[in-house]
């Protein structure tokens, strides 16, 4: 329980600082709660913070264009932060390669649904 709290404020952090992810946390403090409280999963489950970053993606497996460009956007920008700031030419083709994979994974594996769908 005590580290899906954790995860929790973790992922509610990174709902405002681009530099830690949101999602992987958020589903991180979903299993947990479920795990050790379903009381407290089940208050977290009906929250705006899952309902606007988790819900659909559980649900469905799908997330709309503005909630999957919202995730990679910033992402990319800080990936491309690090790409300026390294000198090293084959850790800037690995970063160039993250970026790619993270887009392609977004792109084919998660479905993209309507806004409000």
């Amino acid at each position: 329980m005590a580290a899906g709290v954790v995860f929790l404020v973790i992922g509610a952090v990174g709902v405002a600082l681009p530099v830690l992810p949101t999602t992987p946390f958020l589903l991180l403090a979903s299993f947990c709660l479920a795990k050790g409280s379903r009381r407290l999963h089940e208050w977290f489950v009906g929250t705006q913070l899952y309902q606007n970053h988790l819900d659909s993606f559980v649900r469905n497996r799908a997330m709309t264009l503005k909630t999957k460009l919202g995730i990679l956007f910033p992402a990319s920008v800080m990936l491309l932060l690090a790409f300026a700031a390294m000198q090293n030419v084959y850790g800037r083709g690995f970063i160039l390669f993250l970026i790619l994979l993270k887009y392609i994974y977004f792109f084919t594996r998660i479905r993209t649904i309507r806004e409000g769908a």
